[in-house]
Parts: structure tokens; sequence; C-alpha cells
């Protein structure tokens, strides 16, 4: 199966709407975050994606980030991931500088790994060296991707409701 990572674009509407509202659907938590954007005005919130790229409109104390759809050759959506181009203490902590997800029906399929390795592509492209990449100590199935695109744990971090974050580097 051809995989491919595509910028955002309007000429996925259909397909993007069909893998957002399948993870609305769900009911599970919206990983990475930018699929939580509502897509009701669809070239609006494409927009707002591709100037996020660009530092344009971001508030206060956000970075530049990078979102990509995980397509297969048919053009379905399978998954997203967000790319962080530098990290907040924030970040550091508990974001990492990638973030990603997959639509629950195409899941333990080997796509996370997929979309990750290809993300980590991305991100060496925008110069970053070292690739943060962060999951919950709960999230066996990403700490087992993470591990398969070569990360090295690092130290723990607890956010302040007990949530343990696995932290894991990888090398650009």
């Amino acid at each position: 199966m051809s995989l491919f990572l595509a910028k955002p674009t309007v000429e996925y509407e259909k397909e993007y709407l069909d893998f957002y509202h399948e993870w609305k659907q769900s009911g599970e938590p919206m990983i990475p975050w930018v699929i939580e954007k509502d897509p009701s005005d669809f070239p609006r919130m494409v927009k707002s994606l591709l100037d996020s790229e660009k530092g344009i409109g971001l508030p206060e104390s956000w970075v530049p980030d990078s979102t990509y759809w995980l397509m297969d050759e048919n053009q379905r959506i399978l998954g997203v991931s967000n790319i962080r181009h530098r990290l907040t203490e924030n970040l550091y902590n508990c974001g990492g500088h990638i973030g990603y997800g997959i639509r629950q029906t195409e899941r333990r399929k080997g796509f996370a790994t997929k979309l990750l390795n290809l993300s980590i592509e991305k991100a060496k492209g925008l110069g970053i060296e070292r690739i943060l990449v962060v999951c919950d100590a709960s999230n066996i199935g990403s700490k087992k991707t993470i591990l398969k695109n070569g990360g090295v744990e690092d130290h723990d971090f607890v956010e302040a409701d007990g949530n343990v974050v696995k932290r894991y580097w990888i090398e650009g």
C-alpha cells in the first residue's frame, strides 16, 4: 500500500470530513490537537493550518507548526501529524515536536509507525536535529511506535493531574 503525507488542502474536504466525523463519533480525545479545529468552514480551517506553518495568527507563546494528512493511494485520510518547529517549556515537558494520530478503524495496521517515520523526515527537513516525541505512559501502542522509529527514552514528566508523560528523543 502506497502511503504519503499531504498538506491540508480544500481538494480533500470530503476525505477529511469522513476522517473527522469518524474520530468525533468515537468519543476519543482528538490527537493531535489540530483535529479539534472545527471544519464547518473548511476553506477557513485549511487556511488557518497553512498560516500556522508560517507563524501567522498564532496565539502568544505558540510556535509555528506544520500539519500533514497521512493518505493512501485511494486518497483516504488515515491519520494526521502535527510538527512543532521548536519547543517551548510546555512542549519540552509534555508535547514534543511531533503529535500524531490514526483514525480508529485503521489502527493496529502499522500506519502509526509509517506516519511517525514520514513526520520525522519532515521534521528533519525543517532543520530539527533532535526530535522529541512523547506519549502518555498508558499508551502502549504509541510507546511501541516511537521505539520502532528509534526513540531513546528520556526522563518522564508528571503532569499536575498525575498523568505520566513518557519522553523520547529521535536523532535527526
